[in-house]
């Protein structure tokens, strides 16, 4: 059935294999969502000079300008369009690197329409503007939700789309310990494999550009249980 929310959505799908690629166009406009389809990496930075879709999704192993690539070069370029990863590799390497390019998320081949699905709500319900747009404090590090902007003392950081979303949960909860699994549920929109490493990959990265200038640890974790925002 067609969700209302997501009607006038626009999703970029871009993916070599004219097959998947009709298959996932159809799906979604079923589903309500406008579609943009670009074969290559190429062809989906043409569609971005002239149209603005709301989120993409990236097959990985593309010709000529892979999936990876495609993402890192966006990233370099400041886009902040949301990213959906798509591939066949199921090594947590592979998965790394995919989110180390720039991606928001990602999804193993094949998967099921509704984990997609409910993977692109997820992102697409982080795009939208908190109910609560003030700023959010802990020591020296500032967070505005609104303009999108962070940071520690005088420098600004430049964050990610999932890593802005990651700092913002924990500031709007600081003090308390939030589990991998409300971390999980409330960014990515479900709980993922207890093996996966994301989370841990995205603290990571916070990590190093809140404390790149020898700032103390703000971002703490709390052996089995989670992470928490206080000073140290």
């Amino acid at each position: 059935m067609t969700n209302a929310v997501e009607t006038h959505r626009t999703v970029l799908v871009v993916e070599d294999d004219p097959g998947v690629r009709s298959t996932l166009e159809q799906l979604l406009r079923f589903e309500g969502y406008h579609v943009l389809v670009a074969a290559d990496g190429f062809g989906a930075l043409s569609l971005l000079e002239e149209r603005r879709p709301d989120l993409a999704m990236v097959d990985v192993v593309m010709p000529g300008l892979d999936g990876l690539e495609l993402c890192r070069m966006l990233r370099r370029r400041g886009e902040r369009l949301p990213i959906l990863v798509l591939t066949a590799r199921h090594q947590i390497g592979d998965r790394v690197a995919g989110l180390d390019a720039g991606a928001d998320d990602y999804l193993a081949k094949p998967f099921a329409t509704e984990e997609l699905l409910a993977r692109i709500r997820a992102l697409l319900r982080r795009t939208d503007p908190p109910a609560d747009a003030g700023l959010l404090r802990v020591a020296d590090l500032t967070l505005d939700p609104t303009a999108r902007r962070a940071e520690r003392g005088p420098q600004p950081l430049d964050l990610t789309k999932t890593e802005f979303d990651v700092l913002e949960l924990l500031l709007r909860h600081q003090g308390a310990v939030l589990t991998r699994t409300q971390i999980y549920e409330r960014i990515w929109g479900y709980d993922l494999d207890t093996s996966s490493r994301s989370l841990d990959v995205y603290i990571g990265y916070l990590r190093r550009k809140t404390e790149q200038d020898g700032g103390p640890r703000l971002i703490q974790t709390v052996r089995n249980v989670g992470y928490t925002v206080r000073p140290a």
